[in-house]
């Protein structure tokens, strides 16, 4: 698949090459809290918008993670980048897969922050109406972000989560991608594969935390390592950006 440079920016000059893919529910500024506490010295992060989402919003496609995956390397030739890693969160990390299946000789490393697994993630009846009503339903995205945040935060957190989500994605792209993270499996493709791996989990997130991992990532890859936040749910870049970006830093640098 021939991807599309789709608007990024950068932060950091350092010589520690990463693009960083959003979540599910975030444009690229569902990062801006982490990005103020990343060493630019040492780092330069290149963060994009999927179609669908951010200053993307109005750019058509299929909306799978396949096209995520082809765009992010699109942006990689635009930097001109050989050699990079990638960190993805949530549907991002499912994204992130793919890029090193599609440029293993580029791809250096992968950071899944609370990452889908290449296995995607099954929903139940009761669960795939919740999800896919999200789409058009505001009560829906709330739902969800408490439920996976484990219902610590009050409305002066959520609202600003759930209103930037509806107002930067078109409701056509999030449904469409929904599709693709949670419903396709390509982990006989990635079992066994020697790429070095961190996944970073919150301790409060009841779908995609340390249980997750061992079921799925941790078996398929052998150098993969885990790392738990203790005061994080689904959404680390927001809750314990701080905690985060040193997690991120320490293993970059390894």
């Amino acid at each position: 698949m021939t991807g599309q440079v789709l608007p990024y920016d950068i932060e950091g000059s350092g010589p520690r090459r990463a693009l960083v893919l959003h979540n599910w529910f975030g444009d690229r500024t569902s990062f801006d809290a982490l990005r103020g506490h990343l060493n630019g010295d040492t780092g330069t992060y290149a963060f994009l918008d999927c179609r669908g989402y951010g200053e993307a919003i109005d750019i058509e496609g299929a909306f799978t993670m396949d096209e995520v995956a082809a765009d992010a390397l699109a942006v990689a030739d635009d930097l001109g980048w050989d050699s990079f890693s990638v960190i993805g969160h949530s549907m991002g990390g499912k994204a992130a897969q793919l890029m090193l299946l599609d440029a293993p000789t580029r791809v250096r490393s992968l950071i899944g922050i609370s990452p889908v697994s290449a296995a995607g993630f099954p929903l139940d009846g009761e669960s795939w109406d919740l999800f896919a009503g999200a789409a058009e339903d505001a009560a829906h995205r709330r739902v969800i972000i408490d439920t996976t945040t484990g219902g610590r935060y009050d409305a002066a957190w959520l609202d600003p989560l759930v209103k930037r989500s509806v107002e930067r994605s078109s409701a056509r792209a999030f449904r469409a991608y929904l599709d693709s993270w949670s419903r396709t499996d390509f982990h006989h493709r990635v079992k066994d594969n020697p790429a070095p791996v961190l996944l970073v989990v919150g301790a409060h997130d009841p779908a995609l935390g340390a249980e997750a991992m061992a079921a799925g990532w941790l078996r398929w890859y052998p150098n993969a390592r885990l790392e738990v936040l203790a005061e994080a749910g689904h959404y680390a870049p927001e809750e314990t950006p701080q905690a985060l970006a040193a997690a991120i830093e320490d293993f970059l640098a390894g």
